[in-house]
């Protein structure tokens, strides 16, 4: 038997009940079968239920529910999703570890398909994730051309995320003092509480200007007793609030959509990734992209000289006469 589950328990703010009873039944067999950890059982019981949280948010759902099952591709989701809030590589891991060992469970117990089977541990699955081409951008953030509150806010947290590389959190983590308009600058606290200055651009700037000028007062307004948080954010919800990276996240789905984009694969980090994809491809050398991106390790930025190298095979290879010849062998005759 699988047992029942526990009641509603609280995951990162959000209250979850885990209607699905392998959850404990998995719990039970990670305590007595691997004689595992107190500790290490509750970590894996708010991995799963924190992944378990992100299905509902994400309009999945693994019991026959209110939406789909996962997908691996999902999962891929929802792993960048994880890594795009900046939480530790080893925290990723073991939130991986654990909801992968959950789905086998549960697949064992009752033959159904397991969608993490070849889901790529963390190492990998900090996925690269497609870059999205220039016009592409440009049509997401062209088609966001209201003059409500809510829009000019969309539209320069968005333009700031392509248009800088933030990190989700550093976007709306911002304070009112490390924007400088005059000085095209805008000051981040990266991982680690280090701070890095970047260089912003003209739509940037512009809707910024905008968003200061007829949006956010309006939305501040909303807030009749604003914390002192609040009252320094950057980027406000429509009560006045901070904006939170769940928020954000709601914002680029929101207006993807509009603009007819396949959302299962839009992500803040996506639109980061794409910001450093872009300087590359433009000619920027991997030391400055690196300082740009706040990466502490140059490795970790050599990826995207993979991606720029990927995209120039598939030119060469869809382009040149010979690229696509058997073997690459030339005709008999061919001049010196």
């Amino acid at each position: 038997s699988l047992g029942m589950t526990r009641g509603p328990v609280a995951v990162a703010g959000e209250v979850v009940s885990p209607n699905d009873p392998t959850v404990e039944a998995f719990l039970g067999w990670l305590r007595v079968e691997r004689g595992r950890a107190s500790s290490t059982v509750q970590a894996y019981r708010r991995d799963i239920l924190a992944h378990l949280a992100w299905l509902e948010r994400s309009q999945l759902s693994v019991d026959g529910g209110a939406g789909p099952q996962p997908t691996r591709t999902d999962l891929e989701r929802w792993v960048r999703s994880l890594l795009d809030e900046g939480r530790a590589r080893s925290s990723v891991a073991r939130a991986v570890a654990s909801v992968r060992g959950w789905y086998r469970f549960r697949a064992e117990e009752l033959g159904c398909d397991d969608p993490a089977v070849d889901l790529d541990g963390v190492g990998t699955a900090d996925l690269v994730p497609k870059a999205l081409a220039a016009d592409v951008v440009a049509a997401l953030l062209d088609g966001i051309d209201g003059a409500d509150p809510a829009s000019l806010r969309d539209r320069a947290l968005l333009e700031l995320l392509y248009g800088a590389g933030l990190r989700v959190s550093e976007a709306t983590g911002l304070s009112l003092g490390d924007v400088d308009l005059d000085g095209a600058l805008v000051r981040v606290l990266s991982k680690g509480r280090k701070e890095r200055i970047l260089p912003v651009g003209r739509s940037v700037l512009t809707t910024m200007a905008d968003y200061f000028d007829g949006g956010r007062g309006e939305l501040a307004a909303r807030n009749a007793r604003p914390s002192r948080d609040a009252a320094d954010a950057v980027f406000l919800n429509q009560r006045g609030g901070r904006l939170s990276r769940q928020g954000a996240w709601l914002i680029l789905q929101r207006r993807g959509a509009a603009a007819g984009l396949d959302v299962t694969t839009l992500s803040p980090h996506v639109l980061r990734h794409s910001y450093a994809t872009h300087l590359v491809d433009g000619g920027a050398d991997l030391r400055t992209v690196q300082e740009l991106l706040g990466h502490a390790r140059l490795t970790t930025t050599q990826r995207y000289t993979r991606v720029a190298m990927d995209t120039l095979v598939a030119v060469y290879r869809s382009a040149h006469p010979r690229a696509s010849m058997p073997g690459g062998r030339q005709k008999a005759g061919g001049g010196s």
